[in-house]
């Protein structure tokens, strides 16, 4: 299958299962999360798949993972729109949780979908022993040395006396935006017991590079494209690598740590790549 048709089929199986996790959900909590948890590219739910794929993973089993990861970036999208947050209004072409709601119900449906998130990772369907695991390291890749860790640094920076290094700045986003992408690579080697290592190489030069190009987007994309609102770093003053390297130096870098992880993949051969697809298309992508 190629990358686009295995990203595509990621998203529908993922999405479904979402769906009727979700269909029964009550009252404005309920459908605050189904609005929450729809659309999206789905590529953390793809990195669940395809490193489970690696690794002879049943990928009825594989599935509850994946559900787990997009319903905890779910619920950390939902929290990172808010107010005392990043203050947006726009998600995936759609208003956030909190403007077509309220911010009450967009802080209790991100906190339902991380719960949810556990409850996917600890599903009976998966042997007891990957329960254990995926649950314990998901709530280390999203908490406070994690992701959380991450917010809370990009959230200093704002009012930091002097912009943040590059090094300050990598540091940051690999809590808040690789951790998760980490978590989802890892997945297939800690359900079969394999060495993660390649795969968590892989993940770090990945998640690094994907936060490059939304720096990049942020800066030249375009809003319809990508259904956020974009130049907000810039107007806020905060420090990016766009902003500390430059456009093009930052392009090539993204270019650098995107070959990086195709070459962590070596281990797998040709059945990794569409994980290589991946990493490119993290440095392509429009929105």
């Amino acid at each position: 299958m190629s990358f686009d048709a295995a990203l595509g089929a990621a998203a529908d199986e993922v999405g479904r299962g979402l769906e009727g996790l979700l269909s029964g959900m009550p009252g404005a909590v309920g459908a605050a999360m189904r609005h929450a948890a729809t659309g999206g590219k789905r590529l953390r739910a793809f990195l669940v798949l395809e490193s489970a794929r690696l690794h002879g993973i049943d990928p009825q089993q594989a599935r509850f993972a994946a559900m787990a990861i997009e319903a905890m970036h779910a619920y950390s999208l939902v929290h990172d729109d808010l107010p005392a947050m990043d203050d947006d209004d726009l998600r995936r072409g759609q208003p956030t949780v909190h403007v077509k709601w309220d911010e009450a119900t967009a802080i209790l449906a991100g906190d339902a979908l991380q719960s949810l998130a556990f409850e996917c990772a600890a599903h009976p369907a998966l042997p007891a022993a990957a329960r254990a695991e995926l649950a314990l390291t998901l709530a280390q890749a999203a908490g406070a040395r994690g992701m959380v860790l991450g917010q809370a640094m990009d959230i200093a920076a704002e009012t930091a006396p002097a912009p943040l290094t590059i090094e300050e700045i990598t540091a940051l986003q690999a809590g808040k935006t690789g951790a998760l992408f980490e978590w989802s690579a890892m997945v297939g080697p800690r359900m079969a017991g394999a060495d993660p290592g390649p795969l968590r190489r892989y993940a770090q030069a990945f998640g690094l590079a994907f936060q490059i190009a939304d720096d990049i987007l942020d800066v030249e994309g375009d809003e319809a494209r990508t259904g956020k609102r974009l130049q907000k770093d810039g107007a806020a003053g905060k420090a990016t690598f766009v902003s500390l390297l430059g456009l093009e130096p930052a392009r090539a870098r993204a270019a650098e740590l995107a070959e990086a992880a195709c070459a962590a993949l070596a281990p797998y051969g040709a059945g990794a790549e569409n994980l290589r697809e991946a990493a490119r298309f993290a440095i392509s992508r429009r929105s």
